[in-house]
């Protein structure tokens, strides 16, 4: 139950970074945010990664859709047991889930955080959140996995 209120508490954060960004950013402008790192950029994208499949909003839509319940089943059935797995869950779900309701809702997803210091996609919270998690799990599954399924067998 911890890792699903995770994930809630990271969807509204990112939509909230979300909604106050469009608020008070104009469409395509940039504010400082910290200096010779990154700024923050109001982009709307409807593509995915790096804006590709820009043409596909609704196939996007679909796919975080699916991803999202085949991940709150997999929390549900205790897939990983140990906490570091349960946080690239949660992770991935919080994330998956925030830039549904962008897509479902409005069409885009909101993007914001540009980097300065190199030349890289704009990104927001729900992509960091997957990006991590996405991290973190094959962090779990390469060092921990195998020793959780022999604890699995182990056990009486």
């Amino acid at each position: 139950m911890l890792y699903y209120l995770l994930a809630a508490v990271l969807v509204v954060i990112d939509q909230s970074v979300k909604a106050w960004v469009r608020a008070s950013i104009p469409l395509g402008q940039s504010i400082p945010f910290l200096p010779g790192i990154m700024e923050l950029t109001y982009i709307q994208n409807t593509g995915a990664a790096f804006s590709s499949f820009s043409s596909l909003t609704w196939l996007l839509a679909l796919i975080s859709l699916l991803a999202s319940v085949a991940v709150a089943v997999l929390m549900a059935r205790k897939l990983f047991t140990r906490p570091l797995g349960r946080l690239s869950l949660a992770l991935i779900l919080g994330g998956a889930v925030g830039n549904l309701i962008d897509r479902v809702f409005l069409g885009f997803v909101t993007d914001m955080f540009a980097t300065t210091f190199m030349d890289f996609a704009v990104f927001n919270v729900a992509d960091i959140c997957v990006v991590t998690g996405g991290i973190l799990m094959v962090i779990y599954v390469l060092f921990f996995y195998d020793k959780q399924k022999e604890a699995r067998h182990d056990a009486p």
